[in-house]
């Protein structure tokens, strides 16, 4: 079984391997498992069949696979290591297999938790000592030091991809190799509406270009629309007839146009320079604004017009006409809606009327709601209780901000030591600066889901710590009770909490900045900063190791001194038992994060 890896250093770490659908060695494998597994794997095979190739390559793309209950041998070890076949594996690059290393690789990871599968650390992270697999959130994929290796042990993992192929060379049972992932486009199409294919065809001279100073070749308005397929140019005598400019015999246009994705994989380098009238772009503009700081595209997008665009942009440069190698900085895909289990359109009859759904709800519930239900990257499965939340949310911010606002209006600025006086007020004060940082980074990351989820679970720790709250427009004495302190701390809140949806909802948004007597618009405003002395817990939890493995868990000041923080750690009742009849050789300490006790 050949299987074609960038990460060679990660060898040791594989715990299975992933076949595409379509890899010709399920052919062997299902006739030698059980009908029971042979429908199983039929089944699945068939479903990813289905499914457009692009959305299975692609990061969002939920992971999914079977097991053949077959098995291959390590290279090295001679480890049974399982077969699966894999929707995210295709035949079109590489082998259409790949050693999976789930501790090494985000895709492997998210499989191998899914199906629970083992995870084996392999590449030592700089300045941390082993981890438990089990203690991981996601896998490691930076530099580091090989562990667990064998004899490539302590080696740098780029010094080791060298060492272990020639290895895998001297064994006869590898080869150092380079793959792409291209295809071929074809850029033809056999429409009206698209660029002309600038070209003649000719029975003596063939195929012959237009001449430069012909170009360019622009499309006909007497074209007949017949509606019975091929390229209507060919209808059309007065665009098709032309003479060869080779030979000066009767010679015809080709009447196929360019794919649209050929202009669109130049079009933003138009932006730079839109009146500029002496070619495509302006090379001196194409110099100052490029490349585009985010590219947001759908799935389609990330190995079609992204890929063609790099190769135009090459092209360009080659010519002179601006020098940018690579057109976008940062990219993201963008999911889809999914409705009643497949892909909303027109086509298939289940689309959603915003509409209708504006009347009712209003724009920022539907907005809010499609923001909410999933990662921006992620396909969203549209629900009718979904948007009923976002209402509710949106309704309870509403009463929220008003109840705040009615009591806390006349408020006046405290000092930080007015607002430690009180833990409740501090604990306020304290959730305003971690949310505003919270979503502050969501938004940075296009994590719209997450940050929305912070103002929500923000509105109602706030609530818990006042539960008087929702009665301050209906009970003045309750309102009247607060001390300074609080009620500046709850307006902040108030204010915060306006300021942290206008993204999501800026219409009830800048209506509540509005009736809370503020003047400008909200969205003129400055966004609201933390302060990292707010943020930062008092005490935070550090992870205490034995050897490399979790042993216990000790809570601290931040910042604690290094030996304070040690003698806790060899204090722990559980560490202890770990440590019995042994010296400590060496202490290796993470501020704020780990401690790892090496003994012997």
């Amino acid at each position: 079984l050949r299987v074609f890896t960038t990460r060679p250093d990660t060898l040791f770490g594989v715990t299975f391997v992933s076949l595409a659908p379509e890899h010709p060695l399920l052919d062997r494998l299902l006739p030698k498992v059980s009908p029971e597994k042979r429908n199983e794997l039929m089944t699945f095979i068939e479903k990813v069949a289905k499914t457009d190739p692009a959305r299975r390559i692609a990061e969002n793309f939920e992971k999914e696979g079977a097991a053949t209950g077959a098995y291959c041998l390590h290279p090295f070890t001679g480890a049974r290591i399982p077969i699966f076949v894999a929707n995210f594996v295709v035949m079109e690059y590489g082998t259409g297999a790949v050693m999976a290393v789930p501790c090494h690789d985000e895709r492997d990871f998210a499989f191998a938790k899914k199906y629970a599968l083992p995870i084996r650390l392999v590449i030592q992270p700089p300045n941390l000592e082993i981890v438990e697999e089990e203690e991981l959130d996601e896998a490691y994929t930076g530099p580091g030091t090989l562990v667990r290796s064998t004899r490539f042990d302590g080696l740098d993992n780029e010094v080791a991809k060298i060492q272990i192929v020639k290895a895998l060379v001297e064994k006869k049972m590898g080869e150092k190799a380079i793959t792409y992932r291209l295809r071929d486009w074809g850029i033809s199409r056999q429409r009206y509406w698209g660029a002309p294919i600038p070209m003649i065809h000719c029975e003596n001279c063939d195929i012959v270009p237009v001449p430069r100073k012909d170009l360019p070749v622009k499309l006909p308005s007497d074209v007949p629309l017949t509606g019975t397929g091929g390229s209507p140019l060919e209808h059309a005598p007065s665009f098709l007839k032309v003479k060869c400019p080779q030979c000066g015999k009767p010679g015809r246009r080709d009447t196929d146009t360019m794919d649209t994705f050929m202009e669109s994989s130049w079009y933003f380098l138009r932006y730079c320079s839109p009146k500029y009238k002496k070619g495509m772009a302006d090379p001196k503009a194409v110099q100052y604004w490029m490349p585009v700081d985010q590219y947001i595209g759908g799935i389609e997008h990330a190995i079609l017009h992204l890929l063609y665009s790099r190769f135009i942009a090459r092209v360009l440069r080659d010519f002179k006409k601006g020098d940018v190698s690579e057109p976008f900085s940062r990219l993201l895909t963008q999911g889809m809606v999914i409705k009643d289990g497949d892909k909303m359109s027109k086509s298939k009859g289940n689309v959603v009327d915003p509409d209708y759904l504006i009347d009712k709800y209003g724009a920022d519930t539907v907005r809010l709601f499609s923001l909410f239900a999933a990662p921006a990257e992620k396909d969203l499965d549209w629900s009718d209780q979904g948007v009923e939340g976002a209402f509710r949310f949106l309704d309870r911010l509403w009463r929220f901000v008003l109840n705040i606002n009615d009591a806390c209006q006349k408020s006046k600025p405290v000092d930080d030591a007015t607002i430690r006086a009180d833990e409740t007020t501090v604990h306020i004060h304290r959730l305003t600066h971690k949310t505003i940082q919270h979503v502050t980074d969501s938004l940075n990351r296009f994590a719209f889901n997450t940050g929305i989820s912070a103002v929500m679970e923000f509105i109602n720790k706030v609530a818990n710590e006042i539960p008087d709250l929702w009665e301050f427009s209906t009970h003045p004495d309750k309102a009247n009770s607060l001390d300074p302190a609080r009620r500046f701390v709850l307006q902040k809140a108030a204010e915060a909490a306006m300021s942290l949806t206008s993204p999501f909802a800026p219409h009830i948004a800048e209506e509540l900045w509005k009736r809370c007597g503020r003047g400008k618009f909200l969205s003129k405003e400055a966004w609201p900063t933390f302060d990292p002395q707010w943020v930062a817990d008092e005490r935070v939890t550090i992870v205490v190791q034995v050897n490399g493995k979790v042993r216990g868990k000790i809570e601290v000041s931040r910042g604690e001194k290094e030996n304070a923080v040690v003698a806790l750690a060899q204090g722990d009742p559980n560490v202890q038992r770990f440590m019995q009849g042994m010296t400590v050789r060496k202490t290796v300490v993470v501020p704020d994060k780990l401690v790892n006790l090496v003994v012997g």
